[in-house]
């Protein structure tokens, strides 16, 4: 049994037990902890993520918990190496600061702020901005871009410490981070502790309705404890006096929402796409634990479908790769029996390249070998990236590869149908 976890027994949001398992997955390993050489896979440790409901405030969340320390360790994802992540993020620094009249200058937080992306969307705005990230190592590098960032866990402790010597915020951002983080009541209270009296807090979550919807397995990681509905946020963030005011859906992630959120009767007006947001979540049963399960109905069908295309391509004595060391990789492989199928995984991040993922130990080599190696059937591993894989990749097309997709549903890819 892995030690370096915990399983908590009460809602992160409203700490009701009142809780059901909702949908059951396979144990797997730390998605990030990619290894050196085969023989450092001793008593690698398999961690639960069963997704649960609770029922009381609805929230959809893993209650299994990694010890934080050694998840956001040697941390690989930077959101600055993603082109179309940066543009996401300085865009939405910009609409920030003209639709709320931020004013230049103003104290702009990121809790969660990774390699500094978002704020330097902010700086670019003339803000002062300041981050607060636990990866030491990401921390450092933000630092040494100039954007200034605390390395450590964002905790009340540190929320007063911030404002004795920064003042209040102007606007606090929590991208991604307010669904990492398993201190949900702690984390909330101490971003009230730093927003000014007419201060807004912003953040983006994988949204629930798109992940049910689309059968987005690959969201379903360790560092992403809460799978969040605006029903029970809207039900959380009353608790600490704050109310959102608006909402939108964008197509990251596979499906995220960016939310806006100030304290109670604060100056800004309630948009009406939160009123129609939650309406459409509780008119399509997002409040109802069978609307849950019907995630895992759907990954049953998805999983024999692809048991007979697996077995008449090991009949037929076809090489399987996987293109995209991603973090969802290793939740997609494990759930699908992947992991004595495919032979390598095409990637050229420098902290993957030459290494082996955890668990299964497949070989990380770089994408330029895909020409060389021409395996029959490649799997995108990274799901996000699927229609730039494709595009980047015409030549093994071309040349009688076939990339095969499996959610939401099994799809083969070929020079015929690209």
């Amino acid at each position: 049994m892995p030690k370096n976890f915990y399983h908590r027994t009460n809602c992160r949001l409203c700490e009701s037990t009142n809780l059901e398992l909702a949908i059951p997955l396979k144990k797997i390993p730390l998605t990030e902890k990619y290894l050196e050489n085969k023989n450092s896979n001793k008593d690698f440790e398999f961690f639960p993520i069963d997704i649960y409901m609770c029922k009381s405030c609805y929230h959809v969340q893993i209650l299994d918990v990694v010890d934080q320390d050694i998840l956001w360790a040697n941390y690989t994802f930077r959101s600055g190496l993603v082109k179309t992540i940066v543009a996401h993020l300085h865009d939405v620094a910009q609409r920030v600061c003209k639709k709320y009249k931020i004013s230049e200058k103003s104290l702009v937080i990121d809790v969660g702020s990774n390699d500094g992306t978002l704020l330097q969307g902010y700086k670019n705005q003339k803000m002062q901005v300041l981050g607060i990230d636990p990866s030491k190592e990401i921390a450092k590098e933000a630092n040494d871009l100039g954007i200034k960032t605390i390395d450590k866990f964002l905790t009340e402790e540190l929320s007063k410490k911030v404002v004795d010597e920064y003042g209040k915020s102007k606007v606090i951002n929590c991208f991604n981070a307010f669904a990492h983080a398993d201190k949900m009541i702690e984390l909330t209270k101490s971003i009230t502790n730093l927003m000014s009296k007419d201060g807004i807090f912003v953040f983006e979550v994988s949204y629930l309705v798109d992940i049910i919807e689309k059968t987005l397995l690959g969201t379903v990681i360790h560092e992403h404890l809460s799978h969040h509905s605006l029903i029970s946020l809207e039900i959380f963030l009353k608790k600490f006096n704050l109310e959102l005011i608006y909402v939108e859906r964008n197509s990251f992630q596979g499906g995220s929402i960016v939310g806006v959120a100030q304290f109670i009767n604060g100056p800004n007006n309630i948009d009406k796409s939160v009123k129609t947001l939650i309406e459409y979540e509780r008119e399509n049963k997002f409040d109802q634990i069978e609307k849950i399960k019907s995630f895992s109905k759907k990954l049953n069908i998805i999983n024999e479908q692809l048991k007979e295309l697996i077995k008449k391509l090991v009949l037929e004595k076809k090489e399987i790769a996987g293109y995209g060391a991603a973090r969802s990789g290793t939740t997609l492989v494990t759930e699908f029996n992947l992991g004595d199928k495919i032979k390598y995984i095409f990637d050229d991040h420098f902290q993957k390249v030459n290494k082996y993922t955890p668990g299964d130990l497949i070989q990380v080599i770089p994408t330029k070998k895909i020409l060389e190696k021409m395996p029959d059937y490649t799997f995108i591993l990274a799901w996000v990236h699927a229609e730039k894989i494709i595009s980047d990749n015409h030549e093994y097309l071309k040349k009688g590869g076939k990339f095969i997709s499996i959610l939401p549903e099994i799809k083969i890819i070929t020079k015929e149908n690209t």
